[in-house]
């Protein structure tokens, strides 16, 4: 017969080892998976936009202003329990075209460009003047033109 002692010993180790075991830390990766050597490979005045997507794959995203830019993004992060999870690393890759569609460069950024952007409650807040419930349900009363009578351009419309 187990000796009932043992029985509860071995259930309080096995309970603190599952409760010790749930505090380990979580990490993931997010994003490009980075071969130092494919990336090492692409050499500016060489490769052109078709070698460095056979080579590398598609962009995780391309600049908006300035469309001879491709960027390649890694990140590692950790989480402990229920906290929010932390960059432990990130790797940004910028590929740069000139117009012709050739590499001017490739530029490597660590974590230092990570933005931490906190919400702010349940709004965000906005610069400019506050307006109530009233003033947003009639604000627009009277600021509408009446038809044929042009717009912000004058009678006619359009500035003519």
């Amino acid at each position: 017969m187990p000796n009932p002692a043992r029985l509860a010993v071995s259930a309080a180790l096995l309970a603190a080892a599952l409760g010790a075991s749930a505090c380990t830390p979580t990490r993931t990766h997010q994003g490009y998976v980075v071969d130092k050597e494919l990336v090492d490979a692409i050499q500016p005045g060489i490769d052109t936009r078709q070698s460095v997507l056979q080579t590398l794959g598609q962009p995780t995203l391309t600049s908006q202003f300035n469309k001879g830019e491709w960027y390649y993004v890694s990140r590692d992060s950790s989480n402990f329990g229920f906290q929010d999870p932390k960059a432990r690393s990130q790797l940004t890759l910028r590929v740069r075209f000139d117009g012709a569609g050739n590499v001017l460069g490739v530029d490597r950024m660590d974590e230092k460009l990570i933005a931490n952007v906190s919400p702010y409650g349940k709004t965000t807040p906005t610069l400019g003047r506050e307006r109530g419930f009233f003033e947003d349900l009639f604000g627009n009363i009277g600021t509408v033109g009446a038809p044929g009578m042009g717009g912000a351009g004058g009678a006619g419309g359009g500035g003519q």
